[in-house]
């Protein structure tokens, strides 16, 4: 299935990049790198990812490419990716 990134992905991964290249280009254009590999899994299997809890509908899923979330949608004729983001703090969380 063809894996579309919206422009909201697509400006996340723009600023996940941007913010660790500030200390490490290199490891930026590796963090991208590993985020739109993932997205290689998810076309070839939609439901590897388990549901976005905080949404609780099958269509919404999400990979982990640690620290970040992959938050997708499967739709009938493409899989949106929706965001990379990093992940959600817990209540009472210090981080």
């Amino acid at each position: 299935m063809r894996v579309h990134w919206t422009q909201n992905a697509i400006g996340h991964l723009a600023n996940i990049y941007e913010h660790i290249a500030l200390n490490s280009p290199t490891y930026a254009k590796g963090m991208v790198d590993k985020i739109t590999h993932r997205s290689e899994q998810i076309a070839d299997q939609p439901l590897s990812g388990r549901k976005v809890p905080e949404y609780q509908a099958a269509d919404i899923r999400e990979l982990i490419e640690k620290p970040y979330r992959i938050i997708y949608r499967i739709k009938a004729d493409q899989i949106d990716l929706c965001s990379p983001t990093t992940p959600k703090k817990e209540k009472g969380s210090s981080q």
